[in-house]
């Protein structure tokens, strides 16, 4: 049952994501942790997580705009090291509140809370009239970066926060995904280098199975998506950016992500 539900989550929100350049994780994450303990399901979608964007970029990366690629990633890849340790630090405050749904316990962070209430609020600044005409000037993208770099490592969303940038840094569709895709995984190998100990000390734990399993879904939604990036246009990828962060903000809040 496991291996169903989990591989069909992973195949529908690989193609869904693939427009909002987010998500694959934050949707597959608490799905995973329905069947295997909360550390388990970490390791597990830190793995499948890497490999679909790997399968991404052999697909898109060459599209990537370099110069938004260096001056966004960079700076990303330093401060998610930075919110990586500070994560570990953070990780000791004790939950505002818990809930159970079903088996599963769901806690309210102070962290979560923080980010998710953040991009609650860059949602309502993205979708404003005013700051829909504008473009985001480029020597903005390293400020960016350190943004998205911080989140990603302090509370693993730092796609959202790399969306809402690079959505208005005047790229092309085609860019704006191939581009995420790059920066996504040079962050995601930063942080595995901080993360991935626990993927080695947990290997045993672990379904392998499940995981080639649900890699290969992963890959087949990112296929399938792929055959429809002609027919989407920037204003409907702008559209379905906002639905995301707005959902992974409720979520965060909520403690359900």
């Amino acid at each position: 049952m496991e291996i169903i539900v989990i591989s069909l989550v992973a195949l529908v929100a690989s193609g869904l994501t693939l427009f909002s350049g987010f998500g694959l994780g934050t949707l597959l994450m608490p799905v995973v942790a329905i069947f295997f303990p909360i550390e388990i399901a970490v390791a597990i979608t830190a793995v499948v997580h890497l490999a679909a964007n790997l399968f991404k970029f052999a697909l898109f990366g060459k599209r990537a705009d370099r110069g938004v690629v260096i001056r966004f990633g960079g700076p990303a890849i330093a401060a998610s090291f930075v919110g990586a340790f500070l994560l570990v630090w953070l990780s000791s405050l004790a939950p505002i509140a818990e809930y159970s749904i079903g088996s599963s316990v769901r806690q309210i962070t102070p962290v979560k809370s923080i980010v998710g209430v953040l991009i609650l609020a860059f949602v309502m600044i993205e979708r404003s009239p005013t700051f829909a005409e504008r473009s985001m000037r480029r020597n903005l993208l390293p400020l960016g970066g350190v943004i998205s770099g911080f989140f990603g490592g302090l509370s693993g969303n730092q796609g959202a926060f790399r969306s809402m940038f690079l959505i208005k840094a005047g790229l092309t569709k085609e860019q704006f995904i191939a581009t995420g895709i790059v920066i996504a995984v040079l962050v995601d190998l930063a942080r595995m280098s901080v993360y991935g100990w626990d993927v080695v000390i947990k290997h045993k734990d672990m379904d392998w199975l499940l995981i080639a399993i649900t890699c290969a879904a992963a890959f087949v939604g990112a296929f399938v998506g792929s055959r429809f990036i002609a027919k989407v246009t920037i204003s409907a990828i702008q559209m379905i950016v906002s639905i995301f962060l707005a959902l992974v903000g409720l979520g965060l809040i909520s403690g359900f992500l």
